[in-house]
């Protein structure tokens, strides 16, 4: 019926003059949409209900269909301008973003700390204003989320999270994205956590149950995740009847796991740390022995850059491991929450089931 009613239409147009093509790809309804995120900050996915970022998610698949399979050019953002503040460098963040940006017709403008020092010759609320007046977003990837709320409190534009102390929203966003494209469906999935209880952790932690998934997390004692964020973790549990357990044992963590996830044992500003943390995570590289006690479907998640006492060679660059779809899709994520946050565009790709 859908091909029946494109060659109607594509027939009508020749023979009118006219030389527009209906697209081959199924529309959702986007005037029916009720999320409206135009205009808010991304600081923490805690901020967010789950429909607000399966709508993100949603949208990062539609732009990867119409841009990267169809061939289409959207300029959705054309006119704008993005400031980006890195105060720690980065790969992923830093080209995602420049490109992604840009590919959307928009500009990007990076800021190192050679360029701007957050609170230090120009305080934090005068630093805000002052890219209020000169861009339309902020990307901002800070040691302290305190800077971030500070900024997102005195700009008047929309200020995302690339990285902080606390936070990795944007990293969640891709992960999601990859596991929904491989599984067909988040819900039900369970998450294993194993390494440190850090900012990719804490992203997970606020946001997994609003997808039903549940999570297993093992960390060394001493590194677990910050008990204010598992308190909230356990409420959101609670509130959609998933499973949180928090644990020392990496395989108790990865049993029955589908998706086994780990980071790097030593941050950015952690250097001094290096030999503390190495020995404090023996036994907590994944393997294929770790492997072993997870479901039989199992993939592997790692945000890179990798090392390898993280993820041995046979996990990291197994047919199990998802990791450079997963570095790709940081790109159609970060897309997609920048044409959310500044523009009105609804998804034509119908809603992927999660």
């Amino acid at each position: 019926m859908l091909f029946h009613l494109r060659t109607l239409l594509n027939n009508a147009a020749l023979r009118n003059g006219h030389n527009f093509v209906v697209r081959n790809f199924r529309c959702g309804q986007p005037l029916q949409n009720k999320v409206q995120l135009k205009g808010r900050d991304l600081l923490t996915l805690k901020n967010f209900t789950g429909e607000e970022i399966k709508y993100m998610l949603w949208l990062s698949a539609d732009l990867k269909f119409r841009i990267k399979q169809k061939g289409e050019y959207l300029p959705l953002l054309q006119g704008k301008s993005l400031g980006m503040i890195f105060e720690k460098r980065s790969t992923r963040t830093r080209l995602s973003t420049e490109t992604g940006f840009a590919l959307l017709g928009g500009h990007p403008c990076f800021l190192t700390t050679d360029d701007i020092h957050l609170g230090v010759n120009e305080s934090l609320t005068d630093t805000a204003r002052v890219l209020s007046s000169m861009t339309d977003a902020v990307l901002a990837r800070v040691y302290k989320q305190s800077d971030l709320d500070l900024l997102a409190k005195e700009a008047s534009i929309p200020i995302v999270n690339g990285l902080s102390d606390l936070y990795h929203p944007i990293q969640i966003l891709a992960d999601y994205l990859t596991l929904q494209e491989h599984y067909s469906s988040l819900k039900g999935l369970t998450l294993s956590w194993i390494g440190d209880g850090n900012n990719i952790l804490h992203s997970i932690m606020m946001s997994a149950a609003k997808f039903g998934m549940h999570l297993q997390v093992a960390t060394p004692k001493g590194y677990e995740p910050d008990p204010s964020i598992t308190k909230m973790a356990e409420q959101y549990a609670k509130e959609n009847g998933t499973k949180l357990s928090l644990t020392n044992d990496p395989l108790e963590a990865a049993c029955g796991g589908n998706v086994l996830i780990t980071d790097t044992w030593i941050s950015m500003g952690q250097e001094e740390e290096k030999k503390k943390r190495l020995q404090a995570f023996q036994g907590y590289q994944v393997t294929m022995k770790t492997a072993k006690v997870a479901a039989p479907d199992w993939t592997f998640l790692h945000c890179l850059p990798r090392k390898p006492e993280e993820v041995d060679d046979e996990v990291f660059y197994s047919p199990r491991s998802l990791v450079f779809p997963e570095a790709e899709n940081r790109k159609w994520t970060i897309m997609a929450v920048m044409v959310s946050l500044l523009t009105d565009y609804s998804p034509q790709l119908q809603k992927p089931k999660f």
